[in-house]
């Protein structure tokens, strides 16, 4: 299908911040759908000169089905996927904190509890970050893991223990087979995991990430206790902030997204700044606390492939890269759980295919993670672009269908009955 020239209408207007120059808009993709992986991209880049690589490449995991990809990112003419996920893992230098969730008769395995799918589009670039809920009911497909084990698919499970299904040094190719099949066999060429334990070192090497509160947070589960305003969070903080799901809106996984979605963007809006990328020392450690948490594909295990998606998408500006929340419906065999919105679904992922142009409907109320931060009084902002498409060219998502723009400054809407 060809696609339009046109830009599209940005998802939101409020509280905009100006598009980065070159060297951040280099970097931006890996960031603002999760911000490990692009510290460990930018590690990986750094070292290759020390002869590092292999750190990476021996980590790498073969995708099923992996076609042979060009030798210039440029050359995806129909544009890529990229999955990027995040998961619950007992490392044992940060087990204590999570307490029975790593040490009591309640301790699981491996989850994957951070699931995003990066769709890069073709001419013009947009970039697409869907989040999929970990306590989404779904297929689980049979996945082979390194020894060449097979597993059973299963009809419905929750989505988070896909990577524990996949088997050893199998669970990254099992949820990009998982996402895979639920989007519509969507070709994922690209992929990558980090531990929550890698949060702790990556907020620390960098001084700590800006966020806001627009209410206080109290969260037991989780031991965060934050007031309302503006913090700077690192270390064991940051970790909590990025897992509360009690301290935010309704108190469920969904609105626990949107307040993850906050920390990405403001920590990719300080990766960019002079305070990260012009400091070489706080680089070279952001780069060694990347090798030692990133295990990506083997597609995306070679330095220049990175360099090539950034290249990819160097030229996209912040209003121009969206977030959007998988569409789901409770489940009505537990309303603790969600099922695909299949319908919404389709709408959302038609859109994408096509590389229309997304309008966000949801306004966001006091059961999202989140609320809109408008620009202080006399605060400097980029002007409201008018919009060129025609109405053809524009895709309203459905209003129950959450989202942002990376340009879009939000807040956590917190809440005290996680007490």
């Amino acid at each position: 299908m060809s696609e339009s020239p046109r830009r599209r209408t940005p998802v939101a207007r409020h509280g905009q911040l100006r598009t980065p120059g070159a060297t951040g808009q280099l970097l931006k993709l890996l960031g603002i759908a999760l911000a490990v992986i692009l510290v460990s991209g930018l590690g990986v880049g750094t070292f290759v000169v020390g002869g590092l690589l292999n750190t990476v490449s021996a980590n790498a995991v073969e995708l099923e089905n992996q076609k042979e990809l060009p030798p210039d990112i440029s050359a995806y003419e129909g544009g890529f996927d990229m999955l990027l996920t995040g998961v619950d893992t007992c490392e044992p230098k940060y087990a204590y904190l999570f307490g029975k969730r790593c040490t009591g008769k309640d301790a699981q395995g491996t989850l994957n509890d951070v699931n995003l799918l990066v769709h890069v589009s073709a001419a013009p670039r947009r970039v697409t970050v869907v989040s999929f809920p970990r306590d989404l009911m779904i297929p689980i497909p049979s996945c082979t893991d390194a020894n060449g084990k097979t597993t059973s698919a299963m009809s419905k499970q929750q989505l988070n223990v896909a990577y524990e299904h996949g088997g050893d040094k199998g669970g990254l190719n099992c949820v990009a087979k998982t996402i895979s099949s639920l989007v519509g066999n969507e070709d994922i060429e690209f992929a990558a995991k980090v531990t929550f334990g890698g949060v702790i070192e990556i907020t620390d090497a960098i001084g700590g990430v800006d966020v806001c509160l627009a209410n206080p947070i109290k969260d037991r589960f989780t031991g965060l206790d934050m007031s309302a305003g503006d913090h700077t969070i690192q270390g064991l903080q940051a970790l909590q902030f990025l897992r509360t799901r009690h301290g935010v809106g309704d108190g469920s996984d969904l609105g626990r997204i949107g307040n993850q979605q906050q920390y990405m963007s403001s920590l990719v809006r300080k990766l960019i700044s002079g305070q990260v990328l012009g400091n070489v020392g706080t680089m070279l450690k952001l780069a060694d606390v990347g090798l030692n948490n990133l295990e990506a594909s083997t597609s995306l295990a070679n330095p220049m492939t990175i360099a090539q998606i950034a290249l990819a998408v160097k030229d996209v500006p912040f209003d121009d890269i969206v977030f959007v929340q998988y569409p789901t419906v409770y489940d009505p065999a537990d309303t603790d759980r969600v099922i695909p919105d299949k319908r919404n679904a389709k709408i959302l992922w038609d859109a994408i295919t096509a590389n229309k142009q997304l309008q966000i409907t949801h306004e966001n109320t006091k059961n999202d993670g989140v609320v809109v931060k408008e620009p202080d009084t006399g605060a400097t902002t980029a002007p409201t672009p008018t919009p060129t498409g025609t109405p053809a060219d524009v895709v309203e998502l459905p209003s129950s269908i959450t989202g942002t723009s990376a340009a879009q400054v939000t807040c956590s809407n917190g809440n005290v009955r996680g007490r």
